[in-house]
């Protein structure tokens, strides 16, 4: 239980940075990176295996690259469903999907 609460608090705080530091992402305040991050973590564990399954062929064609448009179409999503976090246009949410990962899976490894 404390794990995945850490892991909320981490992602929460990804999705803030990723806020601040990239053009196209806005994140109203802490409340809404909570929301955006428990959307995402549901997200991830119900729709994404469905969709990579589907997708394999093209992931494969694409030597795993596909993966990234899944990723940024999931955060993309997460802006259009939570209010007081957007996300505007394709790189945005690629670049803003790719750096939550890389800040949640180096905190979490340790865990």
């Amino acid at each position: 239980m404390f794990n995945l609460l850490l892991s909320l608090l981490i992602t929460s705080l990804a999705i803030l940075f990723v806020g601040e530091i990239i053009p196209g992402i806005e994140v109203v305040n802490f409340g809404n990176a909570i929301v955006a991050a428990l959307v995402l973590g549901v997200i991830n564990i119900t729709l994404k295996p469905v969709l990579f399954i589907l997708t394999l062929p093209i992931n494969i064609l694409t030597l795993g690259l596909f993966s990234f448009v899944l990723n940024a179409f999931f955060f993309y999503f997460v802006g259009e469903l939570v209010s007081g976090f957007s996300v505007e246009g394709f790189w945005a949410a690629v670049f803003g999907s790719v750096i939550v990962s890389l800040i949640s899976s180096a905190f979490n490894s340790r865990s």
